[in-house]
């Protein structure tokens, strides 16, 4: 990287959701509070899911990694935002702000890619309930695991190897309250034309890809249930897609509201606010819907914290 006439790496300030110190605390006791809520919960699924035999199945495997995708994917913000708040420091190095951009786009595509592979195996357990068994063996379950993983890593490789060719001026102010990269490629001193275009190429074929598999397989799915003739088997079959239906909205439905909300306003505090939906709500959220909604995983948490409080 040639940092702009400058012999020393850049240094970047990350300018949080207000600069107003009364906000600040209440800002900091908001995000504690809800990153604590996501880890707690987060690994609440995990531990419920490894400790109940009646969980060891594909669904529930694949779950168990959302959580822990959800876990690192807010761990990758939030902890240095809370750090800069607390220490009155707005500073982030040029290394932490590329490592930053880095994981956040590696569990973000993580995320995707794991939703994909759900609803495959929903559409396995629908369409074909004789062969589900032998199709979602334990050895292809595996296999899909570290494809979502080795994608994720490769895909995020191009957009974070691009920012070494950009050079900045010796400060450069974010006004986010993490390094997104959007918002960092604003703000470069060089041209950011090839970067733009390996964002815009790596945003499409990681969202639109994922995003047609999981249609592809809800159509298949409502197809095969409108052909049951029961309504209680058509509720029942729709009941085991409940849960990974809403997840799957709010992922999609946060990321596209702050997608095009920042096309529409050039406001870029507004951007940071919209993008708290999608790097800290919704991960926060998809234990309680997951939780709440199925009846198999309420009653291994159950069985857990039984177990826990017995003990004692």
């Amino acid at each position: 990287m040639e940092p702009g006439n400058h012999s020393e790496l850049p240094v970047f300030l990350l300018l949080g959701l207000s600069e107003k110190s009364e906000i600040q605390s209440v800002v900091f006791g908001l995000f504690l509070s809800m990153y604590l809520v996501t880890i707690f919960g987060n690994l609440l699924i995990i531990l419920a899911i490894v400790s109940d035999s009646h969980l060891h199945t594909p669904m529930y495997f694949f779950l168990s990694n959302l959580s822990f995708s959800d876990i690192c994917f807010t761990s990758t913000i939030v902890p240095k935002m809370l750090l800069n708040i607390q220490t009155r420091s707005k500073v982030i190095t040029y290394t932490g702000c590329l490592m930053q951009m880095y994981f956040f786009t590696v569990f973000g595509l993580l995320d995707n890619l794991l939703l994909t592979v759900m609803a495959c195996d929903r559409f396995v357990a629908i369409c074909h309930p004789l062969h589900y068994t032998a199709i979602m063996s334990p050895r292809l379950c595996a296999q899909l695991l570290f494809l979502t993983w080795f994608i994720s890593m490769l895909g995020a490789l191009p957009e974070s190897l691009s920012m070494l060719r950009l050079s900045f001026c010796a400060v450069i102010e974010i006004p986010h309250y993490f390094c997104e990269l959007p918002e960092v490629l604003k703000l470069a001193c060089s041209d950011t034309f090839i970067n733009n275009v390996i964002l815009y190429m790596v945003t499409s074929i990681m969202g639109i890809f994922p995003l047609v598999g999981i249609l592809f397989s809800y159509s298949q799915i409502v197809s095969s249930v409108l052909r049951i003739s029961t309504a209680d088997g058509k509720y029942k079959a729709f009941a085991t897609c409940g849960s990974h239906l809403l997840v799957i909205s709010l992922f999609y439905g946060t990321c596209l509201g702050v997608y095009l909300s920042s096309m529409q306003t050039h406001a870029s505090g507004m951007g940071a606010f919209a993008s708290v939906l999608y790097t800290v709500v919704t991960p926060m959220m998809n234990p309680f819907i997951y939780s709440l909604r199925n009846s198999d995983m309420k009653a291994a948490l159950r069985k857990l914290l039984c177990s826990v409080l017995s003990s004692q």
